[in-house]
């Protein structure tokens, strides 16, 4: 019997599921929503709160193994274009895997000249690598309703992390992508 495509989630406290009791944050939402799809895919969570560009670079060698099939990258940090190009050229360049590369959009309180720049990032380095790529790791929780409402519904006390409904949203919508990531290493081997 084949085994399950492992598919590294390397990210923050998204990722990791701050604020959340166990089960309830992304990666096991995630898992649980590939089994109940029947996809034959292992979630791993190298996700750290608090974690930065640098942070998730100086800890890839750490989160890649042999068993490593593919990448999930959420990025909510705008420090470092650097980094991330870094983080890319590594996995899809010369570990040669595919990757899911999953951002955030900008703020607006930082003006729009950082907004462009900083939403531009992903995009341009999802082409630069060939990747697939998802604009926003938030927009499943405005899809359907106004920032408002969202941020009432669908984010813990903190107004940064989501909580379990808005969790299972963001898996809701980005599932089909994580299931279309493990098809493209499942055709590599």
């Amino acid at each position: 019997m084949a085994q399950p495509v492992q598919v590294v989630a390397l990210g923050d406290s998204l990722t990791a599921g701050y604020g959340l009791p166990d089960g309830q944050g992304f990666v096991p939402q995630l898992q649980a929503w590939l089994d109940d799809a029947g996809a034959d895919v292992e979630i791993v969570n190298a996700g750290v709160s608090g974690d930065t560009t640098a942070g998730g670079l100086a800890r890839l060698d750490w989160s890649l193994s042999d068993e490593t099939d593919a990448m999930l990258r959420g990025l909510p940090v705008a420090s470092s274009r650097k980094n991330l190009d870094a983080i890319l050229s590594r996995i899809a360049g010369d570990a040669n895997l595919p990757v899911l590369l999953i951002g955030l959009e900008a703020p607006g309180n930082y003006g729009p000249d950082y907004q462009s720049d900083f939403n531009a990032m992903y995009p341009d380095l999802a082409r630069k690598y060939g990747v697939l790529l998802e604009r926003s790791f938030l927009s499943p929780l405005v899809a359907e309703v106004d920032l408002a409402t969202a941020r009432k519904r669908y984010l813990q006390a903190d107004g940064i992390h989501p909580n379990r409904e808005g969790v299972g949203l963001i898996v809701a919508a980005f599932g089909p992508r994580v299931v279309e990531l493990a098809a493209q290493a499942t055709a590599q081997n």
